[in-house]
């Protein structure tokens, strides 16, 4: 399991872990000619959520370009999916449920909690690569089904 630490360990940026953003915003991105930050909310109180979004703000440190606020314009949607993307590839790795079926894990809050993950990020993240791989996945001499969840030999 990837830890918040092991998430900020891995950015050269200047973080706020507690910022008093607008209600809005969970997490932003931001970066100016000289520095480079990551700002999360000090609304959120859960630590499963505060990965979370730290993850998908790192996303958008590797992966967006110029300012994307304006989400009614479809390339800056864009940008926000694939952020939100890298994010969900970097907590929930597709080896993760060959991983959790190996240690007796044999539903979503049980997987969730292993990834200490929430279980919204987790539908999410099943979701995207239901729409990247469809239904089921071939890994290792094994199918994954993602929906249900489960892993057969």
């Amino acid at each position: 399991m990837i830890t918040y630490d092991d998430l900020v360990n891995e950015i050269d940026v200047l973080l706020d872990d507690r910022a008093d953003l607008p209600s809005r915003f969970k997490g932003l991105y931001l970066e100016t000619r000289s520095k480079k930050f990551i700002m999360i909310s000090k609304y959120i109180t859960s630590e499963c959520e505060r990965k979370c979004v730290l993850a998908e703000e790192i996303g958008h440190y590797h992966k967006t370009v110029g300012n994307i606020f304006n989400q009614r314009i479809i390339e800056n949607k864009k940008q926000e999916e694939i952020a939100r993307r890298w994010a969900y590839e970097k907590l929930v790795p597709v080896s993760a449920i060959l991983e959790a079926y190996r240690n007796g894990v044999r539903n979503r809050f049980e997987f969730s909690e292993m990834l200490g993950i929430s279980e919204d990020f987790l539908e999410d993240a099943l979701n995207y690569y239901k729409s990247k791989y469809g239904l089921h996945i071939s890994l290792d001499d094994k199918v994954i089904y993602l929906d249900p969840l489960n892993v057969f030999e």
